[in-house]
């Protein structure tokens, strides 16, 4: 007794101290160059992850590797619609423990910057407005409406309050040094005229009397309110400066990439290009730069907002499934250790230098304090590389990039100089998922159905509790306009939004994908009554514009039948009976108990001609500790889940365009998010993550609605792991200095200040085989390197020495080590390829 009351003494003082350790308070400022913590400034890297994209399980990992990239702040929004799914009722749990998020963002000693909002885009269903909000009487979305006020100050304040309760906000101790109200409302202000611009003023006052003893900020509002920082979002915010002197410049949304639509092709940002529009950014000024996404993670369940994929993985630093995408993240860590050498004079000066002219496209600002500290950068935006003069000495300065100088005399990163290994990760030991048994939909009714003259909307109709929405009604086809034993005609839907799927007396006649556009589907009828059935299907809410509470989606307006002898026949006014929903939905069928409510039948009596199906089987969950992904690439279009979870969306059969994909990228000039398109003429999404913890080590329970046919059989499982690592370095990288490395350069050699080749496979595996090696003049990249005349002939005995059967190896790029100089006056580089296992 006397051990365990000693045991309980001893835990309370440990926890006290705990506490103690970790309720640091911080007093947040700012002035005219950058945000102030305890009055010293601060140059913070930051990169945004949205916690319910991503599971309580990957958070950890998530936030670890954005430590590690070299990030301070992580920076999320708040997703209203998930934490007030049911007005008044409130949700943290799960994916949307927002305090546990910030909790584990501090114990990994980073800040927060949060967004917010509450409309916060994010490519998030409805903006991440609650469905309920659009039905309450009167109201009017983000503008001086007193309905939308009454319950964007209402959701403020409960947020805030349960976050001072939580003791997150840097005061407290807590990691919040930064709150975002309202997002990108400089983009449509102009539609709400000055009932837009008393809103705004009113939203920032709002916000700023919740007391959070943090800065206020505003994103992509140049009229912003004196009270509150507006901020930068876009490619490049270099030169950039915000409404007032008294403001410093930041930048929260630095794209790393785009999102992706059904039937479009995958963006993909070149990393040379990041990294040069982030350092042009802090040479240029700036004092607080986020990257979004630096995860994009997943549109779990719904959340999707209008015609986005499932994956959000938005090429970003981590990728969809939490792994380091390379060579990204390493050239990004790389630009955040330089800049941090840097950061000693950047804070100490006030006043940002005048651009120093090296050429017609070059530039160079200095950073000189008076207390001796220098910094300066060396920029190009030439498409050709040069050579230019500072300060009496000649610098290389490659096309399209910025030289870092932390003591305004030797180059420690060039942005287009990648020295990360790129890693090319693949879907390996892909397990057919099988023995799959089906339940047939049915075809319209099969519930309380209702009947109106007229089209209803969809949205008003389902309250966005489902994608699924029947119109049924029928057509009486006179025997004057039947030939040859049908009728052939055009069902016509002159709005429709997003997709349908069409069928006349029971047989299904098409698919139909117009996304607000007029819908035009063939089909066959018969002489006397017809039953024309539309399945309209939303695939996400619009996110983005003015007036999102006057959305329509669903058969808005003009039905009618094209291209009958006897003329047009307009269904627009006729009876219309409406079904919500599937039968499968209100079953509940992808959930254990609710699949023992309908009688299942074996996969041989499913066929690619059948429509609206269930499907259900189990499977085993891969072993090891990588990411898994589920296959679909052999269905149509529908909805999985997998042990109750809706893991999203799917939609195979919709492919991309088949031209505007390049080949190559070439990182050189002004990015959009058209220019380095990849996976043209492919299906927009074929593997779907499933992250580990929704998994049982056997029995896992998968269910999928199928609206189109497809086949079941080809469906698998596999694990994401790496299947190569490659890196190419020239003999003048600059090599990677760290802020402690970089205080003991002076004993540093010659030879380690060359930038080493450096090959590391994942936790758990090593290197197994050298793929290629060259020493001298190579050429190509990672997908296929070629050898050149001027090449060592020991390449490969060095590198598979130095390397195989190690987790990581370095090999320093000198000729001594590979024997004779395969070219002497040459500048040389070493590529090397290389598996893991």
């Amino acid at each position: 007794m006397v051990v365990s009351r000693f045991s309980l003494c001893l835990c309370l003082v440990l926890e006290v101290l705990l506490q103690n350790h970790l309720s640091v308070a911080v007093t947040v400022s700012y002035d005219h160059r950058a945000l102030k913590l305890d009055g010293q400034r601060r140059m913070l890297v930051s990169g945004s992850i949205h916690y319910p994209r991503s599971t309580p399980l990957m958070w950890p990992g998530l936030i670890a590797k954005a430590k590690e990239g070299g990030l301070d702040v992580i920076q999320t929004y708040v997703f209203w619609n998930g934490h007030e799914p049911t007005r008044g009722v409130y949700n943290y749990a799960g994916r949307y423990n927002l305090p546990k998020f910030i909790r584990l963002v501090y114990e990994a000693g980073m800040y927060v910057n949060l967004r917010i909002g509450p409309y916060v885009c994010a490519e998030w269903n409805s903006g991440g407005f609650p469905a309920w909000l659009r039905f309450i009487p009167g109201i009017e979305f983000r503008t001086d409406n007193e309905p939308f006020k009454n319950e964007t100050q209402r959701f403020v304040n409960h947020l805030v309050r349960k976050l001072k309760r939580e003791k997150l906000f840097a005061w407290q101790g807590g990691p919040i040094i930064m709150a975002q109200i309202e997002n990108e409302y400089g983009n449509i202000d102009a539609s709400y005229g000055e009932a837009g611009q008393r809103y705004l003023n009113w939203i920032a006052n709002m916000a700023v009397a919740t007391n959070t003893s943090v800065p206020w900020i505003m994103c992509q509002q140049p009229e912003a309110p004196q009270l509150v920082i507006n901020t930068c979002n876009g490619f490049y915010c270099d030169g950039w400066r915000p409404n007032s002197e008294d403001k410093p410049a930041f930048w929260t949304e630095n794209w790393t990439g785009w999102f992706q639509s059904w039937g479009g092709g995958a963006p993909t940002r070149p990393v040379q290009d990041i990294a040069f529009s982030v350092a042009r950014f802090f040479e240029k000024g700036g004092s607080f730069m986020n990257y979004y996404m630096y995860h994009g993670g997943t549109n779990f369940e719904r959340t999707g907002v209008e015609s986005v994929t499932t994956s959000y993985d938005y090429d970003a630093p981590i990728d969809e499934y939490g792994d380091v995408r390379q060579p990204k993240w390493g050239h990004l860590k790389d630009l955040h250790a330089a800049l941090k050498l840097c950061e000693p004079a950047l804070v100490e000066v006030d006043t940002v230098p005048t651009g120093i002219s090296l050429g017609p496209n070059q530039e160079a600002h200095v950073y000189q304090s008076s207390s001796g500290t220098c910094a300066a950068f060396l920029a190009s935006w030439d498409t050709n590389d040069s050579l230019v003069t500072f300060q009496g000495q000649p610098y290389d300065l490659p096309a399209w990039s910025v030289s870092i100088l932390p003591d305004c005399k030797s180059v420690v990163f060039n942005t287009a100089k990648v020295g990360a290994q790129s890693v090319i990760m693949t879907m390996q030991g892909a397990v057919p998922v099988t023995n799959w048994v089906s339940y047939h939909e049915p075809l319209g009714p099969w519930g309380s159905v209702f009947s109106t003259n007229g089209l209803l909307e969809q949205i008003a109709t389902t309250k966005d509790t489902t994608d699924y929405l029947w119109y049924m009604t029928n057509v009486q086809v006179a025997e004057s306009d039947v030939r040859n034993i049908s009728a052939q005609a055009t069902l016509v839907m002159s709005s429709l939004r997003d997709a349908a799927h069409t069928f006349v007396n029971g047989f299904y006649t098409g698919t139909v994908n117009a996304n607000g556009y007029e819908a035009r589907q063939p089909i066959s009828l018969r002489p006397g009554s017809n039953n024309i059935t539309v399945l309209s299907m939303t695939m996400g809410l619009q996110g983005y514009g003015p007036f999102l509470e006057n959305e329509k989606a669903g058969i808005q307006y003009g039905v009618r039948i094209e291209d009958l002898p006897s003329g047009t026949i307009e269904l627009g006014g006729s009876t219309w009976t409406y079904q919500v929903g599937l039968q499968g939905e209100s079953k509940q069928l992808f959930e254990v108990n609710g699949s023992l409510t309908a009688e299942w039948n074996t996969i041989s009596e499913v066929s690619d001609q059948n429509f609206l199906f269930w499907i259900k089987t189990r499977f085993d969950m891969p072993a090891g500790n990588g990411s898994i992904a589920l296959d679909l690439s052999s269905m149509g279009k529908g909805v999985v889940w997998v042990n109750g979870v809706n893991l999203g969306r799917y939609w195979s059969s919709f492919t991309a365009q088949r031209d505007g994909c390049d080949a190559s990228c070439d990182y050189r000039g002004s990015y959009t998010q058209s220019k380095c398109l990849t996976k043209c003429n492919q299906p927009s999404q074929n593997w779907y993550h499933i992250p580990r913890q929704w998994l049982l080590p056997k029995n896992n329970f998968i269910v999928l609605f199928e609206e189109k046919g497809g086949n079941p059989k080809d469906i698998s499982i596999a694990t994401r792991m790496p299947q190569q690592i490659c890196s190419h370095i020239s003999q003048s990288h600059p090599f990677p200095f760290s802020l402690t490395s970089w205080t003991k350069r002076d004993n540093l050699t010659s030879t380690l200040l060359r930038a080493p080749l450096t090959l590391e496979c994942a936790e758990g595996q090593q290197i197994s085989r050298i793929c290629f090696a060259s020493y001298g003049t190579p050429s190509g990249d990672c997908e296929g390197f070629v050898l050149s005349s001027c090449h060592a002939n020991t390449s490969y005995d060095v590198l598979t020495k130095a390397c195989v059967g190690r987790q990581k190896c370095s090999v320093p790029i000198v000729s001594s080590i590979f024997g004779d100089d395969p070219c002497p006056g040459l500048s040389k580089s070493l590529a090397a390829t290389a598996e893991c296992s």
